[in-house]
């Protein structure tokens, strides 16, 4: 099989024997794949600099087995240059889709969406929303959508049992608390709508339970990551807070 100029995003690389690299790549009609991309490490190679996340590429591949090797490389536009916790924020999306996508499963619409979620990114220092609603539509894409209704009323409660969704809650505990939400706060969700600190400190709450189930008990890299180089700055403010 031969897949030619395909668009693609690098997600990770690591060397592969002496001279190569193995690629974790994000193709917009043929979902993640891994390429061995031989002889790049070498010291005259034009291809490596190319071979960087962040880089919308146009790729082309062959082989008959699961793992298949890199033939052609272009750039396709300019590298989405990310700064400082951006560029974090960048690299929790890239694990994310490591962690969860299966390979050869396509995704087209997950594919621009990261697209845009990394030009989101790109625009200014990290906001939490862009990776919030990054995450709704990725548990969308995967089939895990996390059944939000306009029904919802803003002034109640609603507790969230993950795989199966919400149920309105009548007793006495506060939000804040384990698996409880406000209408309000889902509602902002529906809506795309998180510029309130409030808000998003529940969306990142219940992101987290959502996307728990299918990570397991693996922690992400890239949150520990994010921990320790926001630890001063958080220190020093009482912010939604940068961690993913």
């Amino acid at each position: 099989m031969r897949i030619t100029l395909q668009p693609s995003f690098i997600l990770h690389h690591r060397p592969y024997r002496e001279t190569s690299l193995l690629l974790d790549v994000l193709t917009c009609d043929h979902g993640r794949m891994s390429l061995i991309a031989r002889g790049v490490r070498k010291n005259r190679s034009q291809t490596r600099p190319l071979l960087q996340p962040f880089y919308p590429l146009l790729i082309s591949w062959q082989g008959k087995t699961e793992l298949m090797t890199l033939q052609t490389v272009e750039p396709q536009g300019v590298p989405i240059v990310l700064q400082e916790e951006s560029l974090l924020g960048g690299f929790y999306l890239n694990e994310l889709l490591m962690r969860l996508l299966q390979k050869h499963d396509p995704h087209p619409q997950l594919y621009t969406i990261y697209r845009d979620t990394l030009l989101e990114l790109s625009q200014n220092l990290l906001q939490q929303k862009h990776l919030r609603l990054f995450e709704k539509k990725l548990l969308d894409e995967l089939g895990y959508g996390l059944q939000l209704q306009n029904s919802f009323a803003s002034d109640r409660l609603y507790r969230f049992i993950p795989e199966h969704g919400f149920e309105l809650y009548e007793g006495e505990e506060s939000v804040g608390q384990g698996s409880l939400f406000t209408g309000k706060s889902l509602l902002a969700l529906m809506a795309g709508e998180l510029d309130n600190d409030e808000i998003l400190r529940e969306i990142k709450r219940l992101m987290r339970m959502a996307l728990g189930v299918l990570l397991g008990s693996k922690p992400l890299q890239s949150r520990r990551l994010f921990t320790g180089v926001t630890t001063h700055e958080k220190r020093e403010t009482h912010s939604v807070g940068s961690e993913c």
